[in-house]
């Protein structure tokens, strides 16, 4: 059995602002809140982090330099299809300042696949930073909680994150997502996340509700309890 303190390193190593999001989540969990309200405060909590800093990793919610970045997020190009006759649409959910998207896309060439990124964030004022770092790009980037959202198209590849919504809430999430953003022979994208090493908690709740998953990764982390992990689901 862990001690506190070295389960406190590990919630650390997971989730930067582990501690603020644990009381969010709690007020939702016991009534206090409102679904509503949850994605407000989380809202607010992202848009103090992220907005206060130039780093462009920061800004995307990454505490590292560039080569840590690569190394933290360039294993998504593995849950990427193969795709070397077609060009692949790429949503990015929780683009923030759109650093991914730019990382991702460079990435993914270098592996012969090509991927035309967009973004969508629940922060306005990340998706006008986003526009603003990534002119190109600046139409396929809009705001909106992709809890509900409905896009304008739907994506061959889109990549999300489970912690964007109260976890009760995953169910119709994941559900909406499926209906309404992953084309019809698309794939859904998990990650990247930090988890404890020797835990499937996220792969083993999205198998609990009927889903299939089809491939899934896990890369060390610098804490020897807790790797780096994606997991990927395709539509059928």
């Amino acid at each position: 059995m862990r001690d506190a303190s070295d389960a406190h390193g590990i919630s650390a190593a997971k989730e930067l602002r582990w501690r603020e999001m644990a009381v969010i989540d709690a007020a939702y969990a016991e009534g206090r809140i409102a679904r509503e309200a949850w994605h407000e405060a989380v809202l607010e909590l992202i848009e103090s982090a992220y907005l206060g800093t130039d780093d462009p990793r920061a800004q995307s919610g990454y505490c590292g330099d560039a080569a840590q970045w690569e190394t933290a997020r360039r294993p998504l190009v593995r849950a990427l299809p193969s795709s070397r006759d077609r060009v692949l649409s790429f949503l990015d959910i929780g683009c923030a300042n759109g650093h991914l998207m730019e990382t991702l896309a460079q990435w993914a060439a270098q592996d012969g696949i090509r991927v035309e990124p967009h973004g969508v964030d629940i922060s306005a004022a990340l998706v006008d930073l986003a526009r603003k770092r990534c002119p190109q790009w600046a139409e396929r980037i809009w705001v909106g909680n992709a809890y509900d959202w409905c896009p304008p198209q739907r994506f061959d590849v889109v990549r999300t994150g489970l912690e964007y919504v109260p976890e009760r809430e995953r169910p119709p999430f994941l559900a909406h997502l499926f209906e309404c953003v992953v084309a019809p022979s698309g794939r859904l994208v998990v990650g990247m996340f930090n988890e404890e090493a020797d835990r499937d908690v996220r792969q083993r709740q999205v198998l609990e509700l009927g889903y299939v998953v089809t491939g899934s990764l896990a890369e060390p982390h610098r804490h020897p309890a807790v790797h780096r992990k994606a997991f990927w689901i395709d539509a059928r």
